[in-house]
């Protein structure tokens, strides 16, 4: 097997001219536990969502990951979360939608309902921002909780990942948990993830049993 790239969440990502910025996330394909895309935060306030064929596995470690696309090109991909307008002010009336009270007219016998205008607030257009994840995939991120067989254990520190066919091996258990300042790598057929925990079938004292990983660690 070909030496595992180490996805450290936190890692310095860099371009061939230049550092671009850290990763913040791991997108997975669950069925296959394969990476597909990592999350970067770049120059600005916009993060990017990277296709993982554009990293370069064999010149990354676990403080830096190389891409082979310049900054330029990074920046024009993907934004990692789209921003979501809500329907604005109504164009006849002038009034959000939050802002009209349906009410029965008064001597009609109640029917024929009509909306009534509220006081108008601030106006503001109501926005929500959700994260760009391809299909049913999965985002690993830093300090998402691992859960033993017998309890909670411990955060994720990042990944291990094959780079011949981009397949996770080992979850990293970030260090500081209940075995002292040391970080372990869990079997990825030892763990099942959704919704931002990572669960082994591990016990707590199996996981102490695993040696620790040479990886250096970021605050």
């Amino acid at each position: 097997m070909s030496t595992p790239v180490q996805y450290a969440i936190g890692a310095e990502v860099h371009c061939p001219d230049g550092t671009y910025g850290q990763l913040k996330r791991v997108v997975i394909e669950p069925q296959s536990a394969r990476v597909t895309h990592l999350v970067i935060g770049g120059r600005d306030a916009t993060d990017q969502l990277v296709p993982v064929d554009i990293v370069d596995g064999t010149a990354s470690d676990s403080e830096n990951i190389r891409l082979f696309r310049d900054t330029a090109a990074v920046a024009q991909l993907a934004p990692a979360e789209e921003t979501e307008y809500l329907a604005g002010a109504d164009e006849q009336f002038g009034y959000e939608p939050g802002q009209w009270l349906v009410m029965p007219p008064a001597g009609l016998g109640g029917g024929g309902a009509v909306p009534m205008p509220l006081l108008p607030d601030s106006g503001a257009p109501h926005t929500v921002v959700r994260e760009r994840v391809p299909g049913d995939e999965v985002q690993i991120r830093k300090d998402d909780r691992v859960v033993a067989d017998d309890g909670e254990v411990g955060r994720v520190q990042g990944l291990l990942v094959d780079p011949r066919d981009q397949g996770v091996t080992h979850v990293l258990l970030k260090e500081g948990h209940l075995w002292g300042r040391k970080t372990v790598a869990i079997p990825i057929d030892d763990v099942s993830w959704q919704a931002g925990v990572v669960t082994t079938r591990l016990s707590k004292a199996q996981l102490a049993d695993l040696p620790p990983v040479d990886i250096d660690s970021r605050p």
